[in-house]
């Protein structure tokens, strides 16, 4: 029997109302466990990655085309796997294989006795980084606006790169080198106000996104300092 206190549209406004505020706070308390597990994913990967940069430090660099063959077979492996364990083990691999990558590179820098370039890259690398992710994590906006950016900054950074390659245009690799830390900037915005609000489910996939923009960040500024030494 219908409560005749309460009118019936007044009924199914409240349970609308607790009904969207039960989804509200389902939807923060999704977006705080993968915001959570992206962080801890994270840190464990760049210490990995850390680790395999010193082991190989010594060897030769690797050349472009494995480099890339690497990034994206491993890249791809991990999207497919996302939703699997596996995933995870497919995340260490990938980023290891791109630690291994920058070991030849800072191994360079230590030979010729550069090293302090290569600690104040990593500290503007963290300053970005935790910068950028405590501004998202307070203002908790929407950087979907992004997008657009991130579209028209990819296709104008690989052109960039492919006119670097046959041309010798001077200071190119000094503006490639800035345009990707404004960009991998503006993907770290963007990441994490997906996985604030919601728009990011896979803590995976969030952390692979976070760190292909800090490793690229970090090789910027080495490339931007470097050359000022």
């Amino acid at each position: 029997m219908q409560d005749k206190r309460f009118p019936s549209s007044q009924n199914d406004d409240l349970s609308t109302v607790m009904n969207a505020s039960g989804q509200k706070a389902a939807l923060e308390s999704s977006a705080a466990s993968v915001l959570k597990n992206t962080y801890l994913l994270l840190g464990l990967t760049i210490a990995f990655s850390a680790l395999t940069a010193f082991l190989s430090m010594d060897l030769p660099r690797p050349g472009f085309l494995i480099t890339l063959v690497g990034f994206y077979g491993l890249f791809f492996l991990t999207a497919k796997l996302r939703n699997s364990p596996l995933g995870i083990l497919s995340t260490f691999a990938l980023t290891g294989f791109m630690g291994y990558t920058l070991g030849p590179l800072i191994g360079m820098f230590a030979g010729a006795g550069a090293m302090p370039v290569v600690m104040n890259a990593l500290g503007l690398t963290a300053f970005v980084f935790f910068g950028l992710s405590a501004y998202a994590l307070t203002t908790r906006k929407d950087f979907n606006f992004l997008g657009g950016f991130l579209t028209a900054g990819f296709f104008v950074l690989i052109g960039a790169m492919v006119l670097g390659m046959f041309t010798q245009i001077a200071g190119l690799h000094l503006m490639i080198s800035a345009g990707f830390v404004l960009f991998s900037s503006a993907a770290i915005l963007y990441q994490t106000g997906a996985i604030i609000n919601g728009g990011e489910r896979n803590y995976v996939m969030a952390t692979i996104s976070l760190y292909v923009s800090i490793y690229n960040i970090f090789v910027s500024l080495l490339s931007i300092l470097g050359s000022n030494d």
